[in-house]
């Protein structure tokens, strides 16, 4: 194929489709006129042209199917132009199949299966562990050193508080000496 009958067109069907095929390229020839490329062992002259006019059928009829192909996407973008598909809309339509699809397979159930469990036994762990906590916590409440410990600061309270009285048998000292004010600026 040579330069000037090449499409140029930006907008063509054809444009990228330059053939590489060994047919449209000129054969060089020698002195004597025989192609200078050693034909391979056991390969005649007969064969392999014929060989090179299959070859070049071949190739024309891809660049047929290219054609064709590019026109039926032509028309496919033109139909779905048409319906008011974008490709946003398609994106989405294959990204819901896709997640539909991925959550069906057997191996999204096996992991979903296995994670639940998983929760369930950590729930369940976390579970006893509160227990456990709450169980010391209450033993340790109980135990003769925190009953000391609550004595002393009972008694320290008593002590800086007074002997006055709030309905627990301590009363606070502000209760008396600072009424309640009513328009308060907090």
């Amino acid at each position: 194929m040579d330069s000037a009958s090449q499409d140029i067109n930006l907008n063509s069907p054809n444009k990228g489709l330059v053939s590489d095929s060994l047919s449209e390229m000129p054969a060089e020839t020698g002195a004597s006129g025989v192609t200078p490329v050693a034909l391979p062992p056991g390969l005649t002259e007969e064969e392999a042209e014929e060989l090179r006019t299959e070859l070049t059928k071949v190739e024309e009829e891809i660049l047929t199917l290219r054609q064709v192909l590019v026109a039926k996407e032509r028309h496919a973008a033109e139909l779905k132009r048409k319906l008011g598909l974008s490709p946003l809309t398609e994106f989405k339509q294959n990204i819901s199949k896709g997640w539909q699809d991925v959550q069906t397979s057997n191996a999204y159930k096996k992991t979903q299966e296995t994670l639940s469990q998983a929760g369930q036994k950590t729930s369940a762990a976390f579970t006893t562990m509160g227990s456990a906590i709450s169980r010391k916590l209450g033993d340790m409440r109980n135990s003769p050193t925190f009953k000391s410990f609550e004595d002393k600061v009972g008694n320290i309270k008593t002590k800086v508080v007074g002997g006055r009285t709030n309905g627990d048998g301590i009363q606070s000292p502000s209760s008396e000496s600072n009424p309640v004010q009513d328009k308060a600026p907090f």
